[in-house]
């Protein structure tokens, strides 16, 4: 679902929700025969689905808002050159998604690789077009830390797309 340009995803994991408490509800006015429990449980089940949407759109529109500021900012380097001395930096890299992680989670990971290494790509929200293994993406982001207090570089995705083979350097 588009709403004001950005496409808007909601989860697996919410819709799964969402179809569960759908049942109970169904189930509970079946065996009470009450209809009056509807006037709470349909309002109920629609903020189930209208909460997860209007999160994604918000983190979307942040993410979107960013992009024009590291494609400006952000420096091309080569995966092997990212190190924690970078910790902050912005970084433009190119490669091939080699595995997709929580892409279920509206939370992607990607191991993004180019010839000279691989590195985890984490995006916090729903990329803007869907990406899979094999993909040739650019990828946007800020170098970080893989876990909170300690691993190796990885990068914080503010945007990751498909690139065309002709468009590779």
């Amino acid at each position: 679902m588009k709403i004001k340009g950005i496409d808007v995803k909601i989860s697996t994991i919410s819709l799964v929700v969402f179809g569960i408490f759908t049942l109970f509800l169904i189930a509970t006015v079946a065996v009470s025969g009450d209809l009056s429990i509807l006037i709470l449980g349909v309002p109920l089940l629609a903020l189930l689905l209208i909460i997860p949407a209007a999160l994604n759109y918000m983190s979307q529109k942040q993410y979107a808002s960013l992009v024009p500021m590291y494609e400006e900012e952000a420096k091309p380097v080569r995966v092997r050159a990212i190190n924690l001395n970078m910790l902050g930096e912005p970084v433009r890299i190119k490669g091939v998604v080699e595995r997709v992680y929580f892409q279920f989670l509206n939370r992607p990971q990607y191991l993004v690789a180019d010839r000279t290494g691989e590195i985890s790509v984490k995006m916090f929200t729903s990329p803007a077009e869907d990406i899979h293994e094999g993909d040739l993406v650019e990828v946007l982001g800020t170098v970080v830390k893989r876990y909170i207090l300690a691993g190796d570089a990885a990068i914080n995705c503010v945007s990751i797309r498909k690139v065309k083979k002709d468009q590779q350097s």
